[in-house]
């Protein structure tokens, strides 16, 4: 069987990247949230743009209030979108967040560390503190200079990044199309909610659980519903998904029953690897790819993937598996799911020759609580916790170890 490691990296070194420019498109930045950069954004200004102050107060020359006791005529009034006259030695400028600095000023005192004083012939102003020079002033390039990268390609873009962009004006950004996906799911005892349960069947709820992940990942999604257990009906919709998408999805019906169809599907119209991975949930994993024919998009075929029927398989095996190859499809690099270590607050004395992704939640003490039933069927496990165990084949967790730990947080956008 192939490690978890050896089957992510035999997937990403079949990733062909969106990368034609058929590929890409220009969207407004307020519409990019979620997509993927194609090329890298260089900014065409600093940021600040000139010299501001970081808080209300009064802008001076250092040199004017060396007492701490200096009493200084208000020249002037600056608030943030005005620029201000030349300061005079011996005076002090009444100043607003945000406001550029005045030329001949060279610090700013908080207005809490000063006194007005309004009198006939103008405000004036006691400095009850010795600032030093760029006291509480931001220059200007601070944050960001004038021909620096802001965001590489292949960001994978989100809020914060769409305010960099807007920060350096950019009003639109080239982004990757949405990665086209299409799904179907077999089995003759497959049902839909709003359908009566017959005797021998069970809901679909792998539908939902991945039509909502590919979601999250930003895929533009065709649902084919559940296909029935036949051969010509599984090759006739591969056949239709494979014309105008870059992957095809399907949960079951990939291992080697006689009412398991898919595997001899995909080897009819395309090839199939069929992969044991040793990992528990998710022992059994496809990866392929299905010929276009000739009314397809160019290129010579879609990519296949087929994950198992149990729930709880085909969510973990989506999360280890079909994000990272999606994402890396997207053009995004950093694939790697986030990882931290934690204390199991838990005894796990069996150790399995399989590599598990135990089901576990954060408890209040900052430690982690196991799931007390861990099979592959029991979905109430994934909505209860709060992430996965990384246990290595063959060990056991005593109360008090420390644990990896991959955070639904990160695996779930």
């Amino acid at each position: 069987m192939l490690s978890a490691a050896e089957a992510l990296d035999v997937l990403l070194a079949a990733v062909r990247p969106l990368q034609h420019a058929a590929d890409v498109e220009q969207i407004p930045t307020l519409a990019a949230n979620g997509r993927v950069l194609a090329t890298a954004q260089v900014s065409q200004l600093n940021v600040p743009p000139a010299d501001n102050t970081q808080m209300d107060g009064y802008a001076v020359r250092a040199v004017d209030c060396s007492s701490a006791q200096a009493r200084l005529p208000v020249s002037q009034r600056i608030p943030a979108g005005h620029v201000g006259q030349m300061l005079q030695a011996g005076t002090a400028a009444r100043i607003f967040t945000g406001a550029m600095i005045p030329a001949g000023a060279d610090a700013v005192v908080m207005q809490e560390m000063c006194e007005l004083d309004k009198t006939a012939d103008g405000d004036m102003v006691l400095v009850k503190h010795a600032p030093a020079s760029g006291e509480w002033i931001r220059r200007a390039g601070e944050d960001i200079c004038s021909g620096s990268v802001i965001l590489p390609a292949g960001t994978r873009l989100r809020a914060q990044h769409l305010g960099l962009a807007a920060s350096v004006g950019l009003a639109s950004l080239p982004v990757l199309r949405k990665l086209r996906v299409a799904v179907f799911f077999t089995g003759d005892e497959l049902t839909m909610p709003d359908e009566p349960l017959k005797p021998g069947a069970i809901y679909n709820s792998n539908r939902f659980v991945l039509r909502g992940l590919l979601e999250n990942l930003g895929c533009e999604i065709t649902d084919y519903g559940i296909v029935p257990d036949a051969l010509d009906a599984t090759r006739e919709t591969l056949r239709r998904a494979a014309r105008q998408h870059d992957l095809i999805i399907t949960s079951g019906g990939v291992s080697v029953g006689e009412e398991d169809y898919v595997k001899p599907a995909v080897e009819a119209e395309g090839r199939l690897n069929m992969w044991q991975i040793a990992m528990k949930p998710g022992k059994p994993l496809a990866f392929g790819e299905v010929r276009r024919d000739a009314e397809g998009t160019p290129g010579t075929s879609a990519f296949f993937i087929g994950l198992p029927g149990n729930p709880v398989s085909s969510f973990v095996t989506f999360l280890l598996f079909v994000r990272p190859f999606i994402l890396r499809l997207q053009g995004v690099t950093d694939v790697a799911p986030q990882a931290m270590t934690m204390r199991a607050d838990f005894v796990w004395p069996k150790a399995d020759r399989r590599q598990e992704f135990l089901r576990a939640k954060i408890n209040q003490n900052g430690g982690l609580d196991l799931f007390p039933h861990q099979g592959s069927g029991v979905l109430t496990s994934v909505v209860w916790g709060d992430g996965l165990i990384d246990n290595p084949a063959g060990q056991t967790i005593a109360a008090g170890d420390r644990v990896r730990f991959l955070p639904f947080s990160a695996l779930l956008q």
